[in-house]
């Protein structure tokens, strides 16, 4: 691995974890000292991240970006799209194995918690279960670059009271469609589910 994707994963999961958060400046002469290496490596790997739409400059500098309103309705659409197409493949060609992880991590996420962070990774999971049973590389590539997008957002909707029961009948009646081999049910629930999702963010976010 260059320095350069050193830094940029780093980064990343800097970014995952919320040790940077949006609005925070990032700094091209704090990455390289914390590095001990020269700012091109660093240049380098905050241009890619930049690129991605994941920092954004700003009047005081480079910085985590922060979403607008419009910003989170174009990436929540094409989640919609995304989940949609994972969910229908994944009713197609899912394996036994993929079958078993997608409803023991279900039955994980139905379990009563107080902790919405907890909830926001076995929902991951969840998701992520599905798109590795979709058995196609490139929508997972897409996905994953979607999710590293969608942790720009603050908190979790698995913090609004109701939220979690909600989405644990979603996800029971997405995952009785892939168990069907219904594909067209599939991709149909997992587009609900992610606009139910969609329409909390919004209201969690913004008064408009």
């Amino acid at each position: 691995m260059s320095r350069a994707q050193e830094i940029y994963e780093t980064l990343i999961g800097h970014l995952r974890t919320g040790t940077y958060k949006p609005g925070d400046r990032i700094r091209a002469e704090d990455v390289a000292k914390t590095f001990d290496v020269s700012r091109t490596p660093v240049r380098e790997a905050l241009s890619r991240l930049q690129e991605r739409g994941l920092l954004e400059m700003t009047a005081t500098g480079l910085a985590v970006a922060k979403l607008t309103r419009p910003s989170v309705l174009e990436l929540y659409a094409i989640r919609e799209l995304l989940e949609g197409a994972a969910a229908r493949y994944a009713a197609q060609h899912a394996s036994p194995s993929d079958l078993y992880s997608m409803r023991h991590i279900a039955q994980a996420f139905a379990e009563p918690t107080d902790d919405p962070g907890r909830a926001a990774q076995l929902n991951r999971a969840f998701h992520d279960a599905i798109a590795e049973a979709a058995h196609n590389r490139y929508l997972v590539n897409m996905l994953h670059g979607m999710h590293d997008t969608v942790m720009l957002l603050p908190s979790t909707t698995f913090a609004v009271e109701g939220r979690q029961p909600a989405a644990v009948a979603e996800h029971a009646a997405l995952l009785d469609a892939i168990e069907r081999r219904d594909p067209d049910a599939a991709e149909r629930l997992a587009q609900e589910h992610i606009r139910h999702a969609r329409d909390t963010r919004l209201a969690m976010m913004f008064d408009y």
